[in-house]
């Protein structure tokens, strides 16, 4: 084998090592999964303003300190959508951000269009968690909801 095609062989290794090295690190390594005993489901109350507690049962969730806005979760809640409506400030612009795929529990694409037809209804659970994120709760008739960060208009365009 000559010198040339060495080289291009460990070029071509190298950048296969490196696109899977790249790809690992993006969609698994930085997550960490939220244990349900540590997460705490608020919304942003119409009176107070400030978030309150609110019942969730079965929580499954994912986080990473690498950016504020990789925070998703699912759970169910007994709250019905006339209860959370009258009693929590609804969340105009929510746009549920794509997960990796392996957290199969948050479907953005299926939340994003429940939303727009209004399927699910969106509360504000936190503003300004971290700086030009809110934290944004869409809630379901069957009691599904599904959590995550979103950019506010901070941030926008």
């Amino acid at each position: 084998m000559n010198g040339g095609k060495l080289v291009g062989i460990c070029i071509l290794l190298v950048a296969l090592i490196a696109g899977a090295s790249l790809y690992y690190l993006q969609v698994y390594a930085f997550y960490d999964e939220i244990k349900q005993d540590t997460a705490m489901i608020e919304l942003t109350s119409i009176v107070s303003g400030q978030p309150e507690e609110i019942i969730a049962d079965g929580f499954e969730g994912i986080d990473s300190e690498s950016s504020p806005i990789r925070f998703r979760g699912c759970f169910t809640t007994p709250m019905s959508q006339s209860l959370l409506s009258e009693t929590y400030v609804s969340y105009d612009a929510a746009v549920p951000l794509i997960g990796p795929s392996w957290f199969s529990c948050f479907d953005a694409k299926a939340i994003g269009a429940d939303l727009e037809s209004g399927d699910a209804l969106p509360f504000l659970s936190q503003a300004d968690i971290s700086n030009g994120v809110d934290r944004v709760v869409a809630v379901y008739p069957d009691g599904r909801a599904y959590i995550w960060h979103q950019l506010n208009d901070k941030f926008a365009e």
